[in-house]
């Protein structure tokens, strides 16, 4: 399904140039120097499914996952519930009954489409995204209604679906929505968008500039899915990396410490040596 290039969820999030099409690209923050008007990001608060250096985000990470959308539906539902308290906790299991109950699409919206929009309300920041991804679950919601809900949907409410991709989606059918959020500079939809869908789906040249764009806005390499195996031997990866690296140094800018992680997980593997030959 083609779909028209959309305004970004978070206002101005899309104004900067881009650093894969644009090296001006710089007039966003610089982590590293914090020079540069930030960019669009939302509230100050770590992108779900991660966490600021020395601290935790337990309303955001399960237990043993790395992000949302790693989580099985089942360690998402016991975790959140465990944090919610009484009328949120009631609030979440009708709305996963009714989701399981009438999935798919009725009418112009479907009731579950109606709970995706209150979670925030209901179940507090801490918890929304994990409560709109097990309703996406709940109402085994298909390439479709996931665009729909992406594309009518807030910032918040495309997160959900970034994250739910993976478990709901086998095919390719869902990469116009991660290709949508990696054109915006929302730190927290692209942390969504690098997960193990864009892992799975996306070709080579796309990955390498999401890694790219990564780097770019400051969201943390820990939240590419499958790095390390993906980037394992890419020369051309490397390649561009190395230009990037050269393009700030010659503008007095800092190199993002994870770029030289990045790099050197595009070290080829080394080729055991041969065996002496044994000559008696």
């Amino acid at each position: 399904m083609t779909h028209p290039r959309t305004s970004p969820a978070t206002p101005g999030a899309d104004t900067a140039a881009d650093p894969l099409t644009d090296h001006a690209a710089d007039t966003l923050t610089d982590h590293a120097t914090g020079t540069g008007p930030r960019p669009a990001a939302g509230p100050s608060e770590p992108a779900p499914g991660t966490t600021s250096p020395g601290t935790t985000s337990p309303g955001n990470t399960p237990p043993g996952t790395t992000t949302l959308a790693a989580a099985t539906p089942a360690e998402l539902r016991d975790h959140v519930t465990a944090g919610l308290d009484d009328p949120a906790r009631g609030w979440l299991r009708r709305a996963l009954d009714e989701a399981a109950a009438h999935p798919g699409t009725h009418g112009p919206i479907s009731v579950w489409e109606l709970r995706i929009a209150e979670a925030g309300r209901r179940c507090g920041p801490e918890h929304a995204d994990a409560a709109r991804v097990l309703i996406l679950h709940a109402a085994r919601a298909d390439a479709e209604a996931l665009s729909r809900v992406y594309y009518q949907g807030t910032g918040a409410e495309r997160r959900a679906v970034l994250y739910a991709l993976p478990h709901l989606v086998p095919g390719p059918e869902g990469l116009p929505l991660v290709e949508d959020a990696l054109r915006t500079n929302d730190t927290r939809l692209l942390t969504a968008a690098v997960g193990p869908y864009a892992a799975r789906h996306l070709d080579a040249h796309q990955w390498r500039h999401a890694v790219l764009k990564c780097l770019f806005t400051g969201v943390p390499v820990d939240a590419v899915a499958d790095l390390d195996h993906r980037a394992e031997g890419d020369t051309e990866l490397a390649r561009m990396l190395t230009d990037y690296a050269a393009e700030r140094t010659a503008a007095g800018r800092t190199v993002p410490a994870d770029l030289h992680r990045v790099l050197t997980l595009t070290d080829p593997p080394a080729t055991p040596s041969a065996p002496a030959a044994d000559h008696g």
